[in-house]
């Protein structure tokens, strides 16, 4: 029985889910309907209001067409108006002359008809018959006249009603050519007002068709209506047949309501449950997404900025090759200004090759759509690098421009020295033409003659003293700066590695508070200390900078360049209290930012001079050619020709400056690539430079015979043949010119301009007429040539490998100027390094993932997360003696204005594993301790070093 009930319901159940399908599927069709006519009525409505639309604009079209044509035709008929009554005018004008000269021709006879009258009166008593005759004759000329004047007057008005009549006819013309022009406009207004009747009764006609259409609509719908009632009392009928059986079943059902009831519990605790699981796993997708998206576009990133600073570098590596052109072009004299469109025009290709290379990157890269919004900003870097790069060579090629003037007298004395030894060997050579078979003869007569020349040399040029950099700077701070602690010397702290600027500064407002705020904690905010670092940091480089500009190993040292140092320090100083700034500095500070500066320069000044000494002290550099002298002395004994001599002494003097070349040395550094390696928290700027350092000193003393002495050795190489090709073409010169040897050595100097500091003042003084034999000269050049490059080959060893250059054109120093041409701002919360690759850019400061703030101290929080975490939080900060809400640190002012830090919850485990191995370095350094609040967390200690180095790679 109860299964037959149970067949029963279920039988019902599904007539009744059946019918409900049924109904609800008429109901979507009817709604369907009703939306496909609402959908047709609105487009019909739009295209109807569009087509009234263009009709009324046609109409209106038509109308202002028709109204200008009349406007046009009533201009002109003004016109042909005016113009007709001006003819009549000049016409009545005319007549009314004519009429007045005949009228003054009258009176002008009647006047003198009236004189002869007077004076025929006179005689009238004696002529009375013959005046009776003259008056008769007189009347009847009167008659005559009168009727001339009258016939004159009828001719006059005859012609008057002519001109009107002609006037007339015209204006009836006119009038009736108007009337003709009308009525044709009224046809053809009534035409077009007929086509718009016509389209008219066609809209009527199809807006009945459309009343008809709803008309038909409605009456399905009222069909589809009646057949949902006819469902529904079917549906009536079916739930009273329902309640029957229900009747029936409803004490069974009461019997399974408990256990109905368990089982929704049951499914309600278990719903739950998966709602649950079913929220943390979208959470988890969702933060794997953010994360993915995250580092796909920070993958994106990166590559963009590993493609610009391989453009970069390849720009700048061509205008290094540039300078180093126009840089021995100037030192041979062969130029004496550089201008900018000079160097561009030299860089334009490269410049155009890279902006070529980077437009493809943007286009064909697998994240193009994510790259393309940097695309205009980097485009505006690599314009801005350009110039900027442009101008900075420029500058520094002028510069050595003013210095090779500076310089000039230097090289004279030194050549004047060199030449003299040379004639005076020469001398001494031809007394001792007998004993070239006793050489120990020979070389004790040589070294008596050189040491007494040497000795009378260096008698008028005094030897150049080493320099104690840091002793002329605590002279001179002595001297200048009286305000200075000069006693506490020892007291002298490295400022680039204290804890705290608190010690340095003072209130400007000295009173109660200032002693209250010194004696309960450090008067400066986390802000002060920051806005000072940057202050230390930016005078440190710009004082680089001005040591660099110097060119120390070119001109010397001089103690000027300490007070110019000094100097510029303390103007930055006094400019930074001058600013808004609640503090002064003491003098302290300006001693120790100024000694710590110099001890760290100390080595380049102490290098560049040693290379200055070696270069122009006479006791040194006559020394190292003693044996060079020696051989040109042999030669001469030996009765060798002024031919060959001279071409050993061109090897000899092509030595030095072989050794100086710096392409030799300088396509090491554009060709060879070093990785950037671990972010440090303070002084970033100096730790990536010594970093640098580093790795270039291992990669030479590691790789110097496999890569380094070979692209040395294939330069030198490449050099030897430029060489022996400009001596066989100026041979070829000379032979075709019929020159002598001043015009060989101007010819063969030029060919090497390019490529070596080479002229032929290095000659001056020097006796050469004797030569004329230029076969030979080549022929000699070609012979001693190669031992000159093996003798430079064996010179360039791994450790002296960077003291035979200048400190600018070092390899490291190429490098440092190329990666630290970049924005070094930091962080006020985690100290991380601002990404953007130019210096004072515009826009705010950004990082891809920020450190923990454990790395800076914890100044502002207690909380160990990384900023761009805690900016998506409702947690507070401190500074300034105020509080923040994180997600509004811009309005705490300041370094943190600038910054823009983006919510994302992604850390880098790294710097987690870092704080948990150094956690007692870290309590020590800024005085803190990992509890209560601060405690590290779990997780961060289960991080192994090896998962901390894989994640750099991640990010």
């Amino acid at each position: 029985m109860e299964e037959e009930f149970r067949g029963i319901e279920e039988r019902y159940q599904r007539k009744i889910n059946e019918k409900e399908e049924c109904e609800k599927k008429i109901r979507e069709e009817m709604k369907k309907e009703r939306e496909d006519w609402e959908k047709q009525r609105q487009e019909e409505k739009r295209e109807r209001e569009v087509d009234d639309e263009n009709k009324r604009k046609k109409e209106q079209k038509i109308w202002d067409e028709c109204n200008q044509r009349l406007e046009q035709e009533r201009q002109r008929h003004e016109e042909e108006r005016e113009r007709t009554k001006m003819i009549m005018e000049e016409k009545t004008q005319s007549n009314e002359r004519e009429r007045k000269i005949r009228e003054e021709e009258f009176r002008e006879r009647e006047e003198r008809y009236k004189r002869e009258i007077k004076e025929k009166d006179e005689q009238e008593r004696q002529m009375r018959d013959e005046m009776r005759r003259e008056q008769d004759a007189f009347k009847s000329e009167i008659e005559e006249l009168k009727k001339e004047n009258k016939d004159l007057q009828i001719k006059y008005d005859t012609q008057t009603d002519k001109l009107m009549n002609t006037i007339e006819n015209e204006r009836l013309n006119h009038e009736r050519e108007r009337k003709r022009r009308e009525e044709e406009y009224k046809i053809e207004v009534t035409r077009e007002r007929e086509e718009w009747e016509k389209h008219k009764q066609e809209e009527k006609q199809r807006r009945e068709e459309d009343e008809k259409e709803k008309l038909s609509c409605v009456e399905q719908c009222e069909r589809l209506k009646s057949e949902i009632e006819k469902i529904m009392r079917e549906k009536e009928k079916t739930e009273e047949e329902l309640e029957k059986f229900e009747r029936i079943v409803q004490e069974e059902r009461n019997m399974r309501e408990v256990q109905q009831k368990n089982f929704e519990d049951e499914l309600k605790r278990r719903t739950a449950e998966l709602k649950e699981e079913y929220e943390r796993e979208k959470e988890a997708i969702e933060k794997v997404c953010s994360q993915l998206h995250a580092a796909v576009k920070i993958s994106a990133y990166r590559r963009l900025e590993t493609k610009y600073s391989n453009s970069t570098w390849t720009l700048r590596s061509a205008m290094l090759g540039i300078e180093t052109k126009l840089h021995n072009k100037i030192e041979n004299e062969a130029i004496h200004e550089i201008k900018e469109r000079d160097i561009q025009r030299e860089l334009k290709e490269k410049y155009e090759e890279i902006n070529k290379s980077m437009s493809e990157f943007f286009e064909k890269d697998t994240n193009a759509d994510i790259l393309i919004q940097w695309k205009t900003s980097f485009e505006i870097k690599t314009k801005e690098l350009q110039e900027n790069i442009v101008r900075e060579t420029k500058r520094k090629l002028n510069e050595i421009i003013q210095q090779r003037d500076l310089k000039k007298k230097i090289d004279a004395q030194r050549t004047h020295h060199e030449n003299t030894l040379l004639e005076k060997s020469k001398g001494l050579a031809l007394k001792h033409k007998d004993k070239t078979n006793d050489e120990e003869s020979l070389r004790r007569e040589f070294n008596l003659f050189w040491e007494e020349c040497v000795k009378k040399i260096t008698t008028h040029s005094p030897a150049i003293r080493d320099i104690d950099i840091l002793t002329d700077v605590k002279e001179l701070l002595s001297e200048n700066y009286k305000s200075a602690l000069v006693d506490t010397w020892n007291d002298i702290r490295n400022i680039f590695t204290v804890k705290s600027y608190s010690d340095y500064v003072h209130f400007k407002k000295s009173g109660t508070i200032a002693a209250i705020i010194g004696i309960f904690g450090s008067i400066l905010s986390h802000n002060d200390e920051a806005q000072i670092r940057i202050l230390i940091t930016d005078v440190a480089q710009q004082t680089d900078k001005m040591i660099k500009s110097y060119n120390i190993s070119k001109m010397g040292y001089n103690i000027s360049y300490i007070q110019q140092l000094t100097g510029h320090i303390d103007a930055r100083k006094t400019q930074y209290e001058e600013g808004h700034v609640r503090y002064e500095l003491r003098s302290e500070f300006f001693m120790d930012l100024v000694f710590s500066i110099f001890k760290r320069a100390d080595n380049t000044f102490t290098d560049q001079h040693r290379m200055f000494r070696e270069a122009n002290d006479p006791n040194l550099y006559l020394e190292k050619k003693r044996e060079e002298y020696y051989s040109v002395f042999q030669k001469y004994c030996q009765g060798a020709t002024s031919a060959a001599i001279f071409g050993e002494i061109i090897c000899q003097k092509l030595k030095e400056p072989i050794e100086q070349s710096k392409h030799i040395l300088k396509r090491l550094a554009e060709e060879e690539n070093f990785d950037k390696y671990i972010n440090y928290i303070h002084d970033p700027r100096e730790y990536f430079k010594d970093f640098i350092r580093d790795e270039v000193n291992q990669f030479i003393r590691h790789e110097f015979s496999v890569s380094v002495e070979l692209k040395m050795n294939q330069n030198i190489e490449l050099l030897q043949k430029q060489i022996m090709t400009a001596a066989h073409e100026s041979t070829q010169h000379v032979q075709e010119k019929t020159g002598d040897v001043n015009l060989w050595l101007k010819f063969f100097t030029q060919k090497l301009s390019d490529v070596l500091i080479f002229s032929v003042k290095d000659f001056s003084g020097m006796k050469r007429d004797d030569v004329d034999d230029f076969k030979l000269l080549e022929d000699v050049i070609r012979e001693e040539l190669p031992p000159v490059m093996s003798d430079i080959s064996r010179e360039f060893t791994t450790d002296s490998f960077d003291e035979k250059l200048d400190v600018n054109y070092r390899s490291d120093e190429i490098l440092i100027d190329h990666f630290c041409q970049c924005c070094w701002v930091q962080c006020p919360f985690c100290n991380a390094i601002c990404t953007n690759t130019i210096e004072n850019h515009d826009g705010d400061h950004s990082f891809a993932v920020h450190r923990v703030n454990v790395l800076n101290g914890l100044y502002y929080t207690d909380d160990l997360g990384a900023c761009t975490t805690l900016v998506a939080s409702e947690k507070y900060f401190h500074t300034s003696g105020q509080w923040f809400l994180y997600k509004q640190y811009r309005r705490a002012g300041g370094v943190l204005a600038k910054w823009s830090i983006t919510p994302d919850p992604s850390e880098l485990p790294y710097w987690k594993w870092f704080v948990c191995r150094f956690q007692k370095d870290l309590e020590k350094h800024y005085n803190i301790t990992f509890q209560k609040n601060r405690k590290i967390p779990y997780e961060w200690i289960q991080y192994t070093k090896w998962e901390a180095i894989e994640s750099l790679d991640k990010y």
